[in-house]
Formats: structure tokens, C-alpha cells, sequence
């Protein structure tokens, strides 16, 4: 007896814990439908009107910069450096002294072929004094003036040969890091530091063939570099390649832009945008206003409902290029219909709106 009064305690004891439970969710559960079924207050939003631009028609690429003139500079003969003229990262001018190799054998040889040059020339003088004399014959002055034009030849390759002993700069550029050190014996073609021309400069980059009729000599180019964000590079095409890559079915262009504040470095990666000579009317809209997805791009119309209230309507649009914060609307939207700026994640469909300043009320509420 007394287990089964326990076990009917008990059970009495957890219908009273579960019925207070199942009524306090019953309660909240009632508040809420109270709730979803009273009107909601607009929702508050910032919206602008879709407005006609001139833009000028571009197209992108990617490319790489390189150099107008770029060579690791390297010797020709080997040797002993003597000394170096430079230090890594200066701007040099044609001709500069880089850097000498020991040429103290190359000038001993100098002196020995001048002076078998000498000699060959006072006796081919003599000779040529005697021949109108009939004192020696055509063939003695012959040999002599042969011995004297080969002594001249022999002084000339060993200037040439001491002339490589001192390298020089081949072209105006700016330096890189020093590769060789004073004393150091360099074999023939021994890199010792890298020189470009940097200003002005290259980009090259490729373009599908189909684009080939929209690009030619001296179309403007805008080219951004990671390392300069916020900067933009101007200049021109300055060469098309004359085929078309059979695998890639592309054509390489290259740009000439200008670099006075050497910005730009060869080997870095840049975005090119190849501008037409002509203007075109787009509509545009805030990238902001522009929702991207796997599905579709959308903005939401701000328009007006049976009655008259402002509603958010979703409407598929393509887009297109962006510039300047601003997206390109290549359908789905007319110039002059108002849009949603910003704040898209909180909306949807059909939701009553309210255009929260009087300055987008001006501007942004349709008509």
C-alpha cells in the first residue's frame, strides 16, 4: 500500500509539472500569434533612383609589367674585381662604371702589341721611302705595310679585350641588389646585378580574339596594382602581337604607362582596363544596391502598393562593370525607378518600407 500511495504521489507530482509547462508555452505561443497578427511598422531604409551615366566602354584583363629594358648585367671576360663603383638600389645613366676587373696582364699586353705596332710602322715607312727608288721590290712592301695593318689590328683587340675589363652600364635604370663582392673572381657571365628601365614601362597582358576588333594602337589604358591600391596608371597600347595563340585562342597586348614616381616594378601583376574611343549611356545604381548570388543578382524596387503605401519589391537585374562604387545595370531596371541602397539581408518581398531621411525622400521616392 504504502508503494503504490508513493507511486501515485509521483505521478500526480510530474501532471502538474508537465501541465504548468504546456500551459506556459501555450501562453507564449498565444502572445505571439497577438503579435504576428497586429500590422508591423514599416521598415526603414535608405533608397536612391537608378540614373543614366556616360561611360566609357572597357575591357579587362590581367597582365604582368615588365620593363622597357631589363638584364642582369654580366661580364664578358673573367677576372679579379678590382673595384665596384655602385651600391644596390641606385639610378645609373648610360655608361656609368659598374665595376673593374683586375687588367694589370691586359695592360702589359697593351703596351707590347703598341710597340710591335711601332716598329712595323717605321719599317713599312722605310720600305715605302725605298720603292720609288727601286731599292726594294713591290713585294718587300707589301710584306711590310701587311706587318704594319696586322700590329694595328693586334692593338686594337687588345684595347677591345682591356675595354671589357671595366663594366658599364648598359642602359639608364635603376639598380638591384649587389651579386658579387671586391676581390671576388668572376667566371665569364657571372650575374652581377640586375638593372631596368622603369620609366616608362610596360604592361603586357592578353585578350580573347573576339576583342580584337575593340582594341588597336593608341587606345587608353588604366592599369592598379595591389602594391598601389588606390592608384591608378595611365597610358596607351602600344603593340599588338600579329597571332593569335592556337591553344589559348588569345592575343598578347602590351601598354606603355607611365611610371615617373617608379611605382611600378616589373614582375608585378596588374588589372588592365582597355578603354573605346567612344562614350555610352548606362544605368547605374550603388554597389551597395546590388544583391550578388549563385542565382541571380536582385535589387529591391521600391514601389508603391493598391494603397499607396511604399513596398520593396525583389527584381532580377544583370549587372555589369563597376567603377567608382557604382554598378553598370545591363537590364531589369529603368532609368528613374527607385532602389534600396542598402540594408537588402533584412528585407523581403512585399515589405512595407519607409525612406528614412528627407533628403532620399527627394530623390529616391517613387513617383
Amino acid at each position: 500500500m504504502r508503494t503504490a500511495s508513493r507511486f501515485v504521489i509521483v505521478i500526480i507530482f510530474l501532471g502538474v509539472v508537465l501541465g504548468g509547462i504546456f500551459g506556459y508555452k501555450f501562453y507564449q505561443f498565444d502572445q505571439m500569434s497577438e503579435k504576428m497578427g497586429q500590422p508591423q511598422p514599416p521598415a526603414q531604409i535608405s533608397a536612391v533612383k537608378a540614373r543614366t551615366e556616360l561611360w566609357t566602354p572597357a575591357i579587362k584583363a590581367v597582365g604582368s609589367i615588365e620593363a622597357v629594358n631589363g638584364i642582369n648585367v654580366a661580364n664578358e671576360v673573367p677576372g679579379v674585381i678590382e673595384a665596384i663603383n655602385f651600391e644596390s638600389g641606385d639610378s645609373v645613366k648610360e655608361g656609368d662604371v659598374l665595376i673593374r676587373i683586375d687588367s694589370a696582364i691586359d695592360q702589359a699586353g697593351l703596351r707590347t702589341r703598341k710597340a710591335e705596332a711601332q716598329l712595323a710602322n717605321q719599317e713599312f715607312k722605310r720600305v715605302s721611302d725605298l720603292l720609288p727608288k727601286r731599292a726594294v721590290s713591290q713585294s718587300q712592301y707589301d710584306e711590310a705595310k701587311a706587318n704594319f695593318d696586322a700590329a694595328r689590328a693586334r692593338v686594337n683587340e687588345a684595347e677591345a679585350e682591356l675595354s671589357k675589363k671595366i663594366i658599364r652600364a648598359p642602359f639608364d635604370g635603376r639598380l638591384g641588389i649587389r651579386l658579387v663582392d671586391q676581390g671576388e673572381y668572376i667566371a665569364t657571365g657571372t650575374a652581377i646585378v640586375e638593372i631596368n628601365m622603369l620609366d616608362p614601362i610596360y604592361v603586357d597582358y592578353t585578350l580573347s580574339e573576339k576583342n580584337l576588333q575593340n582594341v588597336g594602337n593608341g587606345y587608353p589604358v588604366i592599369a592598379t596594382v595591389a602594391a598601389v591600391p588606390d592608384q591608378k596608371f595611365e597610358g596607351t597600347v602600344s603593340a599588338i602581337n600579329t597571332s593569335v595563340s592556337p591553344e589559348t585562342r588569345t592575343v598578347r597586348i602590351r601598354a606603355t604607362l607611365d611610371n615617373r614616381e617608379h611605382l611600378l616594378r616589373p614582375g608585378m601583376f596588374a588589372t588592365v582596363m582597355t578603354r573605346q574611343p567612344k562614350d555610352d549611356e548606362v544605368i547605374t545604381v550603388p554597389r551597395t544596391a546590388v544583391s550578388y548570388n549563385t542565382y541571380g543578382d536582385f535589387v529591391f524596387v521600391v514601389e508603391k502598393n493598391d494603397q499607396g503605401n511604399l513596398v520593396v519589391n525583389r527584381r532580377s537585374i544583370t549587372s555589369g562593370e563597376t567603377r567608382d562604387g557604382r554598378v553598370a545595370i545591363l537590364s531589369g531596371l529603368n532609368e528613374g525607378e527607385t532602389v534600396v541602397s542598402k540594408g537588402l539581408l533584412r528585407l523581403r518581398a512585399g515589405q512595407s518600407v519607409e525612406i528614412q531621411d528627407d533628403s532620399a525622400k527627394s530623390q529616391g521616392a517613387p513617383e
